[in-house]
């Protein structure tokens, strides 16, 4: 892997960036007459780069949802939400969604893939429950390296109003978080949404966020080729087609509904 590559994609000015999502969300709270903005906070590192920004200029205007399925969540990750709660001073409200779960499951033919989707979908609705009742608008968490590769849920965690840090890379929230103080043990954690127990990003995809975000950053910023980034990136081709294949098979989900053309 080539490290220069690597350099440029996380030497960034966060302060620069910081003040544009800052700007782009209070636009956008008032041209949508809106009173606020709600996230749900996992204790990851997206969610919780979203609650550092909006405690910044934004505390009392923010609710932070915590979500977990205590089924299947880890303890540490609630305990991190929370953690990051106390160190943000934002609103929060904490709900086990796994009765939710385990109602719909009473009915529902069993598959853990789609019940794990499922658990996305159910947080998005409770999102949008609370957003309704307080004339909110939902904050995405969706960083460009998953959301370029189609790593969420369609209608569910890929479901928002507004994406503040979806021009991001993976590397670049790692970078951005520790310029808005975010606990380095959140950093650090491996990435994973839990949607079903020991479930862990990287290990799903297969590859690790230096090689997808390097693959990504080559060909869509530097518009090179399949060839060409793998002589600039120095990743095997079989892991550069992974991640193209990844892209093109996803791109249902970043497109709106799709409708017949009319004559």
């Amino acid at each position: 892997m080539n490290q220069e590559i690597i350099n440029e994609i996380t030497n960034q000015d966060y302060s620069k960036i910081t003040k544009t999502i800052e700007n782009f969300l209070e636009e956008q709270i008032e041209k949508n007459h809106a009173k606020g903005v709600i996230l749900g906070l996992s204790g990851g590192i997206d969610s919780a780069v979203l609650a550092y920004i909006c405690k910044r200029n934004l505390q009392d205007k923010t609710l932070a949802i915590i979500m977990p399925d205590t089924s299947i969540t880890p303890k540490s990750e609630t305990e991190d939400a929370l953690k990051m709660i106390a160190l943000t001073g934002i609103e929060y409200k904490l709900i086990d969604i796994g009765p939710i779960i385990k109602e719909y499951s009473m009915y529902l033919e069993p598959n853990e893939k789609a019940k794990g989707n499922l658990r996305a979908r159910v947080r998005t609705n409770i999102l949008y429950y609370y957003a309704n009742i307080r004339n909110y608008l939902v904050l995405g968490s969706s960083d460009k390296s998953e959301y370029m590769i189609g790593y969420f849920t369609k209608f569910g965690d890929g479901a928002s109003d507004i994406t503040p840090i979806i021009s991001l890379y993976k590397l670049q929230v790692r970078e951005i978080a520790k310029y808005l103080g975010v606990p380095e043990k959140v950093i650090a954690k491996k990435s994973s949404p839990h949607l079903w127990k020991d479930h862990e990003a990287e290990e799903e995809i297969g590859t690790s966020y230096e090689e997808i975000d390097s693959i990504l950053y080559c060909m869509f910023e530097k518009k090179l080729s399949i060839d060409e980034t793998e002589k600039s990136t120095q990743i095997d081709k079989e892991v550069i087609e992974k991640i193209n294949q990844l892209y093109k098979n996803s791109e249902h989900k970043r497109l709106p509904s799709q409708k017949p053309d009319r004559d």
